[in-house]
């Protein structure tokens, strides 16, 4: 056998023993460190109506306080529909109040008068039948004259009680019915000014929760689309770890339990708590398993860190026992 044949043979066991080295090792040793990084889940915060940026209260690495306003979105258009409201809320109100009353005074006396010409109609009715009754008896007058003179004072005597319980209905309110629907006018005015006062305050919305500024997307005097984001906020409790954990590891790691970590620039004795284990692996084709391609799988672990750090950070954490 040549020399060159020889040589090329050598190469080839060499390159066979570097693979198989390169498989072979992470079966027999454990990884010291896992590796991960820092990821952030802003919030982002929109106006539901299109608008110019009246006023951009924040800017971009500013830290607020939960409830503290971020923007202002111009509110003419909203504000006019809550005016609007508002005064239909006064006039259902007022028709609901008005409902409940009688005529006014200058009402009731029209039914004063009415009252007082059936009363003078009711007497003189009754005067002509006193006159009436002893002609008929003594036979001045026939018969048929008193029965007349008795109907008369009969009907003048009912358009009087007809004019007093006139008089009487119009100083009671609008019927049961009547008031029942003002009253639901009144709460259906009032659920829609409230539904205008929410649409208004959404034009400058608050902060949900502490959090840092991440990002301002408009400034003032832009114009900002409908249920477009105009702030990012990064909360605390939305910065996560995320690492990854080998197949042959996972049955340590659970939700709840708490590993340490380490970073450039960071202090010492960090920790982080699981929060979320993933069911799937990564990084492995869709095949059948051998035993060397599990050796690949990784699961994917987040954290919540005990320190605030910046995302895209990267960390290594102590694998769990």
């Amino acid at each position: 056998m040549s020399r060159q044949r020889v040589l090329v043979a050598a190469l080839a066991l060499a390159g066979l023993a570097i693979v198989a080295l390169l498989v072979l090792l992470p079966r027999f040793s454990a990884a010291r460190t896992l590796t991960g990084y820092v990821e952030g889940e802003p919030l982002y915060l929109a106006a539901p109506v299109s608008g110019q940026v009246e006023r951009m209260l924040v800017a971009r690495g500013q830290a607020v306080a939960a409830g503290q306003a971020l923007f202002v979105v111009d509110p003419a258009q909203l504000a006019a529909q809550r005016d609007q409201a508002q005064a239909e809320v006064a006039a259902a109100e007022a028709q609901a109040s008005d409902a409940r009353k009688g005529l006014r005074p200058l009402e009731l006396s029209v039914y004063d008068a009415n009252i007082a010409a059936a009363e003078a109609r009711a007497r003189d009715a009754e005067a002509d039948l006193r006159r009436v009754e002893p002609l008929v008896r003594r036979g001045i007058y026939a018969p048929a004259r008193l029965d007349d003179a008795r109907a008369a004072a009969q009907a003048a005597r009912a358009q009087l009680a007809a004019a007093r319980r006139q008089r009487d209905a119009a100083t009671l309110g609008a019927r049961e019915d009547q008031v029942r629907a003002a009253d639901s006018r009144v709460a259906q005015a009032r659920a829609a000014l409230s539904g205008a006062s929410a649409r208004l305050q959404d034009l400058s919305p608050a902060a949900p929760v502490a959090a840092r500024v991440e990002e301002v997307f408009f400034q003032a005097g832009e114009w900002a689309p409908a249920n477009q984001p105009v702030v990012s906020l990064l909360p605390d409790d939305r910065i996560k770890l995320r690492f990854f954990v080998p197949e042959q590891a996972l049955a340590a790691y659970r939700p709840g339990r708490t590993v340490r970590f380490s970073c450039d620039g960071c202090a010492h004795g960090l920790a982080a708590r699981i929060v979320f284990v993933s069911p799937r692996p990564e990084f492995t084709p869709p095949v059948i398993y051998s035993r060397e391609a599990r050796d690949r799988l990784v699961y994917l672990v987040e954290a919540i860190p005990s320190a605030r750090l910046s995302p895209g950070q990267p960390v290594d954490v102590e694998p769990l026992r």
